[in-house]
């Protein structure tokens, strides 16, 4: 995208953008599996915040992470399910999931469809920190958590 916002972002087929370039979910870390993250709104547009459009394929996930700033995130495509915090909710289109502060979260596909979601995030943030032995040891004591994470 240029630098100056456009008003408009059309979609050129269910889920992609026009002139909105896919790119990798993160440089240099192997703990996900199959995921894209498109950048709809960011810096340019002025608001402090930055409108992300991420993509899980079938079976996939998202790091096993947390961090100082918060996401709002909506589901708009498939099925999945996230941990959040301690607890492992199911995921459907147009639901709401807010992750707070210094919250453990990871995101999962259906393994028969991917996941779809808007992920909405301050454009000033902090680098996400990956749980150590002992914090994974603390959130595999409980059997929801430690069937549901990958890492």
């Amino acid at each position: 995208m240029t630098d100056t916002p456009r008003a408009h972002l059309a979609q050129s087929e269910p889920f992609r953008w026009d002139g909105v370039d896919e790119l990798v979910y993160k440089e240099s870390d192997s703990t996900f599996r199959d995921v894209t993250r498109r950048v709809l709104a960011g810096a340019e547009a002025g608001q402090g915040v930055e409108l992300r459009y991420f993509e899980v394929g079938p079976g996939g996930h998202s790091t096993l992470e947390h961090h100082g700033h918060t996401h709002v995130v909506v589901p708009i495509r498939g099925r999945g399910r996230a941990l959040v915090g301690t607890e492992v909710v199911d995921l459907a289109p147009h639901d709401v999931v807010q992750v707070p502060a210094w919250t453990w979260h990871q995101f999962r596909a259906a393994d028969d469809e991917p996941l779809g979601f808007l992920c909405l995030v301050t454009t000033e943030r902090d680098r996400p920190v990956r749980p150590d032995a002992d914090q994974l040891a603390q959130l595999r004591a409980d059997p929801a958590v430690a069937e549901f994470i990958r890492v």
